[in-house]
């Protein structure tokens, strides 16, 4: 965190600022309704703080894709905004036009401004270099009327778009409280500052596992890595385990084999790092039945994790001073297929252990169970999380680096 500033080292009384945040939400798809508010309540913290020390803000953020049945305007944001931090937040249908210009003008120290979806500018896609975003009309337009710029969207920090990165150079930036906690946590894991470090993959992009276990093996982070959901599927064919025709040709349709050459070196190289379930819950017809290794294959498809591994990952993890939680162990979006997803993230939950969460999910799992005040951190990131944690460079990370 030295290498840039926070919140805490600047005054921010009567100065003009642009604060990107994420509030991208689930909607109602026929009313637009936020059916979850939960990134929006996180970034209300620094927009509140902001407020509190006079700031003029004004807030960037987006909703969907064009085309996308949830992209909308973010008008519903702001009245949400309204309602958590009880006093009024504005909203004008404009991103930098004459429209927007004057409501920013019009501004008073204390108060805050969403502007229109960004993402109904075409430039902020763009596949540009922060130096041609800085160019752009968003940023243009926006940094004659701003003092600083916060950034506070590390869920969107992977995307090197014109509000995430054009004003690296042109305006002091800064870290907003979100995107602090975020590199402080991250950091943390990342460093390994605590042995053993433990990596719980789960869930279904089984794109992401094999990067993330040639990453922390290789920069000495994690120690183990526990496998499960798809992802246990997909090591387990790997190492050559018969699971049966309904779990491979789902690994087919999702063309996760051409993943196996590279998880097959991953095992010879760390075989007794990377854990993989030994009894399974398969699904008849909706109910459960729990399977061994000795017992697959099987012509049922493998909808969880079972006891026994349940059992044997709790010993790592009970011994863990950093746990990295990424997805579910199964289907637990059915309470039968619940159990090994319960299991390992109560192990999780009771570990006196480091621990961060990110994902869609893995959260979602978590406030399912109860659990989630028992995590050290949850990351708002999903593919953000990813990508730092295999050591590469966030494009609205590095933009905070750049003095203008």
């Amino acid at each position: 965190m030295a290498d840039f500033l926070t919140m805490d080292e600047v005054d921010f009384t009567n100065k003009t600022t642009l604060v990107r945040v994420d509030f991208n939400s689930p909607l109602d798809p026929v009313t637009k309704d936020l059916t979850d508010d939960t990134r929006i309540r996180c970034h209300a913290e620094t927009i509140k703080e902001l407020m509190d020390k006079k700031a003029k803000v004004v807030i960037l953020a987006h909703q969907g894709r064009p085309g996308d049945p949830d992209y909308s305007t973010l008008e519903k944001h702001a009245a949400v905004l309204s309602n958590i931090l009880g006093r009024r937040v504005g909203y004008v249908d404009d991103i930098f036009g004459d429209r927007a210009k004057k409501a920013i003008r019009g501004l008073q120290s204390g108060e805050a401004l969403v502007l229109n979806n960004v993402r109904g500018f075409p430039g902020e896609t763009a596949r540009k270099t922060p130096e041609e975003h800085a160019k752009s009309e968003l940023v243009t337009n926006l940094a004659l009327l701003a003092d600083i710029y916060v950034g506070d969207g590390f869920a969107v920090a992977h995307r090197a778009q014109a509000s995430v990165v054009g004003f690296s150079g042109v305006l002091p930036c800064v870290a907003g409280r979100v995107m602090e906690r975020e590199l402080r946590a991250l950091g943390k894991v990342l460093r390994a500052e605590e042995k053993p470090c433990v990596y719980v993959l789960g869930g279904a992009k089984a794109e992401d596992a094999a990067t993330i276990c040639e990453y922390v093996f290789s920069h000495n982070t994690a120690d183990y890595v526990l496998t499960g959901g798809v992802i246990g599927h997909l090591f387990l064919h790997a190492k050559g385990v018969e699971l049966g025709n309904a779990t491979v040709d789902y690994l087919k349709s999702r063309d996760f084999l051409q993943y196996v050459p590279t998880i097959q070196k991953l095992l010879t190289t760390y075989p007794d790092k990377i854990q993989m379930p030994v009894d399974f819950g398969v699904n008849i017809e909706g109910r459960r039945l729990d399977v061994g290794l000795p017992d697959l294959p099987t012509s049922h498809p493998i909808f969880d994790v079972g006891i026994k591994t349940v059992a044997a990952y709790g010993s790592l993890l009970h011994e863990a001073k950093i746990i990295v939680l990424s997805g579910p162990m199964g289907v637990y979006e059915q309470d039968a297929f619940m159990a090994g997803t319960k299991g390992i993230f109560g192990d999780v939950a009771k570990s006196s252990a480091f621990s961060v969460a990110g994902g869609g999910n893995t959260i979602e799992a978590l406030e399912k169970l109860g659990l989630t005040n028992d995590i050290s951190y949850i990351s708002t990131g999903g593919g953000a999380l990813i990508e730092y944690l295999t050591g590469k460079t966030l494009p609205g990370v590095h933009a905070l680096l750049t003095k203008p």
